[in-house]
């Protein structure tokens, strides 16, 4: 199987997308020739589908001038893609059994394979090295287990040449974590993707697009990280604090929630709020970042009023 030429994939006359690393009878010979089981502790789905790596890539807009880092590559489904495309390809894979199947399936001069655990890595020494001073775009097919926790990294731990981040997810996740304020979905995890973020949906992937199919369906979302935050606040750490007490208990107000906690008196926070011309029984789905960041300041421009301390 040919894989070394540098052209983008094309489609055939009946209107397929070839990609021999998405055919079912490739991947289960592959299965067979190294003894591959799936391990399902570690979200293991290839893609069979050859149009999703090929829209993937499409919308992560990348190009020859770009270096990609790909999480969890599996057999190579979509760094396959990404190699004709992207200037340097750097795919990391936790899974030991995989990586002599990936020296096998990608034999391009511009792909890197890594055998580590993403989350134990070190962004900038271990991985970002390999790009030099190219600009850099994550793009993967993450494991539904880590999924947040791969985001939220990347988002919070971005080295100033990461442009974007698009990630196919569980759909459920996807909609969380694109949701906008005041809407059923919003979460602590919603408004921090924003603060860092420009978060879309580019397009949902059907769970039959998968070896072996997962129970539910994914989507590809993207991520264009911002260069400067949206809101001002003199105490970013305390606003993030704010919104996890807020949302840590989602049916009580906004008040009731962060006062129960101790750290600001009940008092304190309904007079802010209305200082800010909004009612003391609001939730914090129907807050905004910029009226977070504001209640922050608000709340840390006054000595505090804290509640009583327990008696011993």
């Amino acid at each position: 199987m040919a894989m070394d030429d540098r052209q983008p994939p094309v489609d055939g006359p009946d209107g397929a997308v070839h990609n021999p690393l998405c055919e079912r009878e490739t991947i289960n010979a592959l299965r067979r020739k190294h003894l591959f089981a799936f391990n399902k502790g570690l979200g293991q789905n290839f893609l069979c589908n050859p149009r999703i790596p090929r829209d993937i890539v499409r919308g992560a807009g990348i190009d020859e001038q770009f270096g990609v880092l790909e999480i969890g590559p599996g057999i190579g489904c979509l760094t396959y893609e990404l190699a004709k495309q992207a200037g340097q390809v750097v795919a990391v894979e936790i899974d030991a059994r995989l990586i002599p199947i990936l020296r096998e399936t990608l034999p391009f001069d511009n792909v890197q394979i890594v055998q580590a655990d993403f989350m134990e890595v070190a962004l900038h020494q271990a991985l970002f090295q390999w790009f030099g001073a190219r600009p850099v775009a994550v793009v993967a097919n993450l494991p539904y287990y880590i999924t947040t926790p791969i985001v939220m990294r990347l988002l919070e731990q971005a080295p100033m040449q990461l442009r974007s981040v698009t990630v196919m997810v569980q759909r459920e996740v996807a909609e969380r974590l694109c949701a906008p304020p005041g809407s059923d979905a919003c979460g602590a995890i919603s408004l921090t993707v924003d603060y860092y973020s420009k978060a879309r949906i580019l397009f949902k992937v059907p769970a039959d697009s998968f070896v072996p199919m997962p129970k539910v369906d994914s989507a590809v979302v993207r991520f264009d990280l911002r260069e400067h935050p949206p809101v001002d606040c003199r105490d970013v750490a305390e606003m993030f604090n704010l919104i996890k007490l807020g949302f840590g208990q989602r049916r009580k107000t906004l008040v009731n929630a962060v006062g129960n906690q101790g750290r600001f008196a009940k008092s304190r926070i309904a007079e802010s709020l209305e200082q800010m011309g909004l009612s003391r029984e609001i939730r914090a789905e129907r807050m905004t970042l910029s009226q977070f960041a504001r209640l922050t300041d608000l709340l840390l421009e006054a000595p505090e009023h804290p509640a009583p301390e327990r008696q011993p």
